[in-house]
C-alpha cells in the first residue's frame, strides 16, 4: 500500500476504457488532495488492486467487460471494507441504481456530469455523505425502498407492461434514431455524444430488450408504434 500524505484521498480508478482512466486520472489530479494510486479494467483486477492498496474510494464503472460493476460492489467490499465506492457510469437505470444501493455503493454518478462537481462528489463522500447523480433522484426513493428490502427490480417496482417500459429517454430516443437506420457515428454527431457511449447505451437498450441484434430492436420498436 502505498503512502499517505495527509489529507489526501487516495483513488482507484475502474473502467475498462483506458483513455477514460487516463483522462479522469488527469482531471482528478488537477486537485492536490486527490492521488489516483492505481487503476483496473476489469473487476478481478479491481479486487486485487482495492485489497493491495486499501483506497479511500473507488470509483466504478458499471461495464466491466462481461461483467457489471453493481455486481462487483460486494467483492469490492470486501477486499477494501473502508474504501468509499461510488459509481461513475451512462447509466441512468434505475435498477442498476437499487443495487448498487442495496450492495453498499456509497454513491452512483453520471458521465455526463462536470469535473468540478466529481471532485466536490467524492469530497462528499469522505466525509460520510451518500451522493447521488442529480438525474437519478427522482428514481432514489424507490431505489431506496429496492435497496433496504433486498428486493430489485421488478420484486421492487411492478413489473413493466412492455420491455420499452424500462428504456430511459435518452434510451428512446437512441432506439429511435437505431430504427430509422442510423450508425452509432451518426446517432453520436446527432445528440453530441462520444460513439463510445453510444456503443454503451445500445448494449442496455439490447439487454433491456432481451434481443441480441440492433435488427430486432429495431423490429421490437416498429411494432410497438415507436416511430
Amino acid at each position: 500500500m502505498s503512502e499517505r500524505a495527509p489529507g489526501t484521498i487516495r483513488i482507484l480508478i475502474v473502467d475498462d476504457h483506458t483513455l477514460f482512466r487516463r483522462g479522469l486520472t488527469a482531471l482528478l489530479t488537477r486537485d492536490p488532495r486527490h492521488k489516483v494510486v492505481g487503476d483496473a479494467s476489469d473487476a478481478g483486477q479491481a479486487q486485487r488492486r482495492a485489497r493491495e492498496l486499501q483506497p479511500d474510494v473507488i470509483l466504478l464503472d458499471n461495464h466491466l467487460g462481461g461483467v457489471d460493476g453493481v455486481d462487483a460492489i460486494p467483492a469490492l467490499r470486501e477486499a477494501a471494507p473502508r474504501s468509499r465506492i461510488l459509481m461513475l457510469t451512462v447509466s441512468e437505470d434505475s435498477i442498476d441504481l437499487a443495487t448498487a444501493l442495496r450492495n453498499g455503493a456509497n454513491g452512483y454518478l453520471l458521465k455526463t456530469m462536470e469535473g468540478d462537481a466529481l471532485t466536490d462528489a467524492i469530497n462528499r463522500a469522505m466525509v460520510g455523505e451518500h451522493v447521488i447523480a442529480p438525474e437519478m433522484t427522482g428514481k432514489l426513493v424507490s431505489a431506496y425502498r429496492s435497496a433496504a428490502d433486498g428486493q430489485v427490480g421488478a420484486a421492487a417496482d411492478p413489473k413493466p407492461v412492455s420491455p420499452l417500459d424500462s428504456l430511459t429517454p435518452r434510451e428512446f430516443d437512441i432506439l429511435r434514431a437505431i430504427t430509422a437506420g442510423a450508425s452509432n457515428k451518426e446517432i453520436a454527431r446527432q445528440f453530441a455524444i462520444a460513439e463510445t457511449t453510444v456503443k454503451i447505451h445500445v448494449q442496455h437498450i439490447l439487454r433491456k430488450l432481451d434481443v441480441s441484434t440492433r435488427v430486432h430492436a429495431a423490429v421490437m420498436a416498429s411494432e410497438s408504434g415507436l416511430l
